[in-house]
């Protein structure tokens, strides 16, 4: 309860950050970029490269979710929390290539369920881990197509059995971002199979597809879907599909340029059993220069 109590809190924080703080922020461009206090950039660049899975920049993105579960009949619906922690990483491998590294890690994960007597109980606690890892060459068509591939890993990093899936598991991740005047497109899509532990199997796949439309004052409007796909499940239970509207907020935290954003996402296609029907997400992205500057090979 006090963790679910925790990430309301910061949900709230976010949404009060992303209309309050004015948008003093000056961004740099989707190529190798400069310190983020250059104030040659503009609002619209940061924010774009803030959104870009590909970014030259280190992302430190914290993401919070709020969905609500279609519970069986004779229980109310419920709400599952969790709180991401999802940095993303780049390294110059040569002049022409590129490596980019995404941990995302559960920090609090509080999920309802019903117990072994069908009563309703909560779990809280850490979830498993997935580590996204992708190559990627210089853009192409002038710098507006960036096209990367590589593995991607799931630990059992969970501190319950109910909130993890008790295996390891690796498969190959793909995606591609299109980065316009005013807008970045991207989609990218994992692909994980079981490789270890004691868990059952598992054969499940999920991406995310993003379109951000972005001002110069530093405000953003856009959509990010997603979709997962449990191939193990009944075919009637097997897919999610979220959407919804997304509407963010360059700022200056500190003098860290950052990124609020919010978005209310509904589940067009959801599991018969216990699946998510709504969905209100929170992201705060704030962005720092690759800490790695050198080419390493």
């Amino acid at each position: 309860m006090r963790r679910q109590k925790f990430t309301t809190i910061l949900g709230a924080f976010l949404v009060f950050a992303c209309v309050a703080r004015p948008g003093l922020a000056q961004t740099q461009a989707s190529t190798p970029a400069p310190p983020a206090g250059d104030e040659s950039q503009s609002a619209a660049a940061l924010a774009q490269q803030a959104t870009n899975p590909f970014s030259s920049s280190w992302l430190l993105q914290v993401q919070q979710s709020n969905n609500w579960i279609d519970a069986p009949s004779g229980h109310e619906r419920r709400i599952q929390s969790n709180l991401l922690f999802q940095p993303l990483m780049s390294v110059s491998l040569t002049k022409d290539w590129g490596l980019y590294i995404r941990p995302v890690v559960t920090t609090v994960n509080s999920l309802p369920h019903l117990d072994r007597n069908g009563k309703s109980e909560r779990t809280d606690g850490f979830g498993d881990t997935v580590l996204g890892v992708a190559a990627a060459h210089r853009p192409l068509f002038g710098g507006r197509v960036v096209i990367g591939a590589g593995p991607t890993f799931i630990f059992p990093t969970a501190s319950e059995r109910e909130l993890g899936q008790d295996t390891w598991q690796f498969g190959p991740d793909a995606g591609v971002t299109l980065l316009g005047r005013h807008f970045i497109a991207y989609g990218f899509v994992q692909q994980w199979f079981k490789v270890g532990g004691d868990g059952g199997d598992t054969n499940q796949m999920n991406g995310v597809f993003n379109f951000t439309y972005t001002f110069a004052n530093g405000y953003t409007i856009g959509t990010q879907p997603s979709l997962s796909v449990n191939w193990e499940a009944p075919q009637d239970n097997r897919v999610a599909f979220s959407i919804g509207p997304q509407i963010g907020k360059l700022c200056r935290c500190g003098g860290l340029p950052t990124l609020f954003q919010v978005q209310v996402e509904y589940y067009a296609v959801r599991p018969n059993v216990s699946g998510p029907t709504w969905n209100i997400q929170l992201q705060a992205t704030p962005t720092i220069p690759a800490l790695i500057k050198k080419t390493l090979f």
